[in-house]
């Protein structure tokens, strides 16, 4: 008889098989196209607003200072900065993949 998998095991399963996908599209406008079809124009917005608050924190602008640059609130700022120094280091590993260019567009 076939076991019913709680929801729990498949959201586990659901997120690796996203996460499989997104490692496997090599190309920005590939990754792009897929956003736009995974996301609403809204949950779009929001993980570019939050990517962009990162290498603003790496460039010591205040919390204050972000929010003034990006509109992101400064309670999200602050949990962006917690993830960054204590999170599971996924920001700091996609920094690491970015051009020198654009950390210094943050500057």
């Amino acid at each position: 008889m076939k076991q019913r998998q709680s929801r729990g095991e498949a959201a586990v399963e659901a997120r690796t098989r996203l996460v499989g996908v997104l490692a496997a599209l090599d190309d920005p406008a590939q990754v792009d196209a897929f956003l736009q079809d995974l996301c609403t124009p809204a949950e779009i917005e929001a993980l570019a607003d939050r990517w962009s608050v990162v290498p603003l924190l790496v460039a010591g602008l205040s919390y204050r200072q972000i929010h003034e640059v990006t509109g992101v609130s400064v309670t999200t700022v602050g949990r962006i900065a917690r993830h960054l120094e204590s999170g599971a280091g996924g920001y700091r590993a996609a920094l690491a993949r970015q051009p020198v260019a654009d950390h210094q567009q943050a500057r």
